[in-house]
């Protein structure tokens, strides 16, 4: 078992379904992705570099996509969530959309991709 889906299963409910059909969607739509560290976090990593990170706070559950930027590109469609540079908190009973969480890993994986210059 990854560090990821180690992690998911350590969560209580409602919080382990939420988390654990963020990453469901993320691996589907990167499929590339595999599990690892990102800042010291549970991550899914694609080419070696940090993709996307939820995990569980006291009063919500944090998505980290590693970008400021993918925030910002989003920022109309996560109107409904509170957002910081690096960070996007929701809630099990305010989840992310799937389409939403597709865009963000997709932004994110292009990001990647242009950073190590298509390079496989």
């Amino acid at each position: 078992m990854g560090e990821v889906d180690e992690y998911v299963a350590g969560l209580d409910e409602p919080a382990r379904s939420a988390i654990a059909a963020v990453y469901r969607v993320a691996r589907a739509t990167i499929p590339d992705a595999v599990e690892g560290r990102g800042y010291g976090m549970p991550a899914l990593r694609y080419r070696d570099a940090a993709l996307l990170s939820v995990m569980q706070a006291k009063a919500h559950l944090g998505l980290y996509p590693f970008s400021p930027a993918v925030i910002a590109a989003l920022a109309d469609e996560l109107a409904g969530f509170d957002t910081a540079k690096g960070t996007i908190r929701f809630t099990p009973q305010h989840p992310l959309p799937d389409d939403l969480v597709e865009r963000l890993v997709s932004l994110r994986r292009d990001e990647i991709d242009a950073s190590v210059g298509g390079r496989r």
